[in-house]
């Protein structure tokens, strides 16, 4: 069992890169010369996925071009929200529409992704499948996050994710779930973080944690230090 199809969130509107972000979609921008899009597809390359979907919404022209341009050596499909930005959690149900597929990998672009991580998430796919689980989250230490101002989302338990007043672990923005976990949900507006919350109180969320140092592009300030980092 593998996962086949890769799903990239690039539908959001990145304010707090503004005003950056007024004219270029947040995926677009670039650290190092290369966008943050590229970075997410160069690593499904090096996992060896081949399919992958694309969501846009706010300044969707200038990503369609962009695929268009790069001519990228996999088969991508852009889909777009719709009349209405979908959140995280309508946008991945929206792209899971347009596939048969049962199990994928999400990314978010925020992270700066390289192929450091490609060890790591192979080794989160092996549980997954082993495991027979519906979604996994991948975490990192928030003490390797570059930005210091983000606060942990979860702690981890046998691989189990919980919540207190004290986390010291960041979602990363790349998880693998599977589409049974939508039964109920119908393509509107609503966050992949109801789902997460659903599993959790059924002790029925996984996690696996990341080594890597975290990358994350928050908000302007930054952007600008990991231009001044890199």
């Amino acid at each position: 069992m593998k996962i086949n199809t890769a799903l990239i969130l690039c539908a959001g509107y990145g304010k707090r890169l503004n005003p950056l972000t007024l004219t270029e979609p947040k995926p677009l921008l670039k650290i190092d010369g290369i966008t943050l899009l590229e970075n997410c597809i160069n690593l499904i390359q090096s996992l060896g996925i081949e399919k992958v979907i694309i969501n846009t919404f706010y300044l969707k022209e200038k990503i369609n071009n962009f695929i268009k341009a790069k001519r990228f050596n996999l088969d991508i499909k852009i889909v777009n929200d719709g009349q209405k930005i979908l959140n995280t959690g309508g946008g991945i149900l929206n792209m899971m529409n347009s596939s048969n597929e049962s199990d994928f990998l999400t990314l978010n672009p925020d992270t700066i992704w390289n192929k450091s991580y490609v060890e790591t998430i192979q080794g989160m796919e092996k549980f997954y499948f082993l495991n027979k689980i519906k979604n996994i989250l991948l975490l990192v230490n928030k003490n390797l996050s570059f930005d210091k101002k983000l606060k942990g989302d979860f702690n981890l338990l046998e691989n189990k994710i919980k919540k207190s007043f004290q986390n010291n672990l960041i979602y990363t923005g790349c998880q693998i779930i599977n589409k049974d976990l939508f039964k109920t949900y119908l393509v509107k507006d609503f966050s992949i973080a109801d789902i997460w919350k659903e599993l959790i109180s059924k002790n029925n969320l996984y996690g696996y944690e990341s080594l890597e140092n975290f990358y994350h592009l928050t908000d302007f300030e930054i952007y600008e230090k990991l231009l001044k980092n890199k």
